[in-house]
Order: structure tokens, then C-alpha cells, then sequence
């Protein structure tokens, strides 16, 4: 049973108050991780991490407030990890942003900003956890990134490049990293139930779209979509690497 425990193993969760990070977070806690949450909203991470701390007594839940946009706010998260004198086991890059426009609508700085949230801050802070992860001889990085960075789906170009770069980055880093005994994957949601999603999906007409083109014929919960995350970060998926697994209820599989 061990292959499907994380007993002993901490993880850094970003993005980790709402939605999936959330939903990530109590997952790996209930497998036997600890957790580090960092996210931008002080009081709403508070929160979380409170609940989640009541929900599992046992384990130990820590949370830091950066913006995890600004490289100075990601190098002070891994300066809150040494004070504690935490090592780290799983890096979950959760965190991400997006501004729908046309193409050429963008301004320089809103296309710059999605990449600096969506890639550029996955990329540092799987580099600055690098050390740490290479201390142990199986410890795992899983990128959240989505359906939009393997096919078009109305997010934006913008948004839809940089999740496709996150996916590449997935796949360097596991070849890169293999002989360093960390394995690193990616999970690529279609629509999940979360606050962000709400109002696109309170349109009737965009609602019946979305499950006109999802095989299942729902909308995913954000549970599921931590399901798959904590499988690519247990022990029983240790011969796995540079997958980018779609949780999409069969999106990018519909044929027309």
C-alpha cells in the first residue's frame, strides 16, 4: 500500500487557495502529505489553509502570500522554505492566469503577463526546487496545464501559447531531470467547476456548447482533476514522465 501512500513527503502547492489548488491540496493530504500553499490573496489562503488544517489534523499545512508573477516574490517562497528547514518532495505549479482578447488587441504587457504567470514562474520555481527534489531518490513535479495548449478553445491565443509551452517545458524537464530521479508530468483539464469558470458556464447557450463537445456530457469537478495529479505524484506511477494527461471528460478525443 505504500505505492499508493505519500506518508512522510511535503509538497508545494501554488495557486493553492481555491479551486483546483485547493482541491490538490486536500487530495495529497489525505494520501499523507504535508503542505506548503502559496498564492496572492492573503485572506482567502488563510482561509483555505485553515480548512484544510481542521480537515487533516494530522498533517501539517503551511501557507506564504507572493505573487508569484514577480520573480523577487518566488525567490522569498523559497527563502520561507529554508526557515522552515523544509525539504521537498512534490512541486505542483498550479497557478495561472488569462485576459481573452482577439490577437490583435493584445497589449505588449497582457500578452507579457500571461507568460510570466502561465510559464515563466513554473519554470523558476521548478528550478530553484530542483536541488531539493534531486535530495531524494523519487520526487515528482506535475504542471497543471489544459486542453487550450493542444487545440483551440476560444481562451485566447495568448493563453493557448503558453500552455502549450508549459507542456514542452514537461517534456524537457523529464528527460532533463530523469537521471536526477525526478520524474515530471503535466495534467491538461478541459472545463472544471471552479469559480473562475462560473461565468462563461452560466451562459446557457455556451454551457450546452461546452457539453455538446465533451463525450461525458458534463463539466469536470475539481477533485477529479487532483485525482489525476496525485496519481503522477505517488510512488505507483514511478514509470511515468513527460505525459501530459488530459482530464477532459473525452474533449480532445471527440471526433466531429
Amino acid at each position: 500500500m505504500s505505492r499508493w501512500r505519500l506518508d512522510g513527503q511535503v509538497a508545494l502547492i501554488s495557486g493553492g487557495s481555491a479551486g483546483i489548488g485547493a482541491a490538490i491540496a486536500a487530495e495529497l493530504l489525505g494520501l499523507g502529505a504535508d503542505v506548503r500553499l502559496v498564492a496572492r490573496d492573503e485572506d482567502a489562503l488563510g482561509q483555505t489553509c485553515d480548512e484544510l488544517q481542521d480537515a487533516h489534523p494530522e498533517r501539517e499545512v503551511l501557507s506564504f502570500a507572493a505573487d508569484l508573477a514577480d520573480a523577487e516574490q518566488r525567490a522569498e517562497v523559497f527563502d520561507w522554505l529554508d526557515d522552515l528547514d523544509d525539504t521537498l518532495h512534490l512541486l505542483v505549479n498550479n497557478v495561472g492566469g488569462n485576459s481573452v482578447h482577439a490577437a490583435v488587441d493584445y497589449a505588449p504587457e497582457d500578452w507579457r503577463a500571461i507568460f510570466e504567470l502561465n510559464v515563466f514562474a513554473a519554470f523558476d520555481l521548478c528550478r530553484r526546487a530542483h536541488p531539493r527534489l534531486a535530495e531524494h531518490p523519487a520526487s515528482a513535479i506535475v504542471n497543471v496545464g489544459s486542453v487550450s495548449g493542444a487545440t483551440h478553445v476560444r481562451t485566447g491565443a495568448v493563453y493557448g501559447m503558453s500552455k502549450a509551452a508549459l507542456h514542452q517545458l514537461t517534456r524537457n524537464l523529464a528527460c532533463e531531470w530523469a537521471d536526477d530521479g525526478i520524474r515530471v508530468n503535466a495534467v491538461l483539464p478541459w472545463y472544471i467547476r471552479t469559480r473562475r469558470t462560473s461565468t462563461a458556464l452560466a451562459d446557457p447557450d455556451y454551457y450546452d456548447e461546452v457539453i455538446a463537445r465533451t463525450p461525458m456530457g458534463r463539466v469536470g469537478e475539481p477533485e477529479e482533476v487532483a485525482s489525476a495529479v496525485a496519481f503522477l505524484c505517488l510512488p505507483a506511477s514511478s514509470y511515468v514522465t513527460g505525459e501530459c494527461l488530459a482530464v477532459d471528460g473525452g474533449f480532445l478525443r471527440y471526433g466531429f
